[in-house]
């Protein structure tokens, strides 16, 4: 009787680890799917700007990145979504632990850290239990600056273009290395 007790804690104990991945696991797949993400986006706008300039990417960001998002959420399970404090989607404001994160992610820039390296996660409480959370950085490159730098600098096809799509528009006035926002996602585990 004894032997069976021990079997079943322990069967339900490894059953318990097969089916939540840990923290580190976690953040592999955030990373390895954030760096998908941003590739993807940035080729898909490097083609855009090539075939029509900036005003032509504007549509990418507004129209593919959302989709390229929904996909990479498909495959992996995880909320995904890009915020900013100055955002430029309606959807993109930060919620508290975005608020925070970026907070962090900018004192770790300002230290000198390398823009490719900056990322953070945790594990979470919520009212519907546990949470993981992770943000990678979305550091403006020279490119970006042609729809997310200064307004008097910004082509008149670009500011009309943006005035239509997004008419509430926070996010400009950014320098190259600057965080423009952060890729975040989410799991419930």
């Amino acid at each position: 009787m004894k032997h069976v007790f021990l079997y079943s804690l322990l069967t339900m104990t490894l059953a318990g680890c097969a089916s939540t991945p840990d923290s580190a696991q976690l953040t592999d797949e955030a990373r390895k799917t954030a760096g998908g993400l941003i590739q993807t986006l940035g080729g898909e706008l490097k083609a855009a700007m090539t075939a029509g300039g900036p005003a032509e990417a504007i549509g990418v960001c507004k129209e593919r990145a959302p989709k390229i998002a929904a996909e990479a959420a498909q495959r992996t399970g995880m909320q995904i979504k890009r915020v900013s404090l100055k955002n430029r989607n309606p959807k993109g404001v930060p919620d508290a632990w975005e608020i925070e994160a970026l907070a962090g992610l900018e004192k770790r820039l300002a230290a000198g850290e390398k823009p490719e390296t900056l990322d953070t996660h945790a594990v979470v409480d919520t009212s519907n239990g546990k949470m993981y959370r992770y943000a990678k950085a979305l550091v403006t490159q020279p490119a970006c600056l042609n729809c997310h730098g200064a307004v008097e600098n910004l082509s008149p096809e670009v500011k009309a273009k943006l005035g239509e799509a997004y008419p509430d528009d926070k996010a400009i006035g950014y320098s190259a290395g600057m965080i423009r926002g952060v890729l975040s996602m989410k799991k419930a585990l």
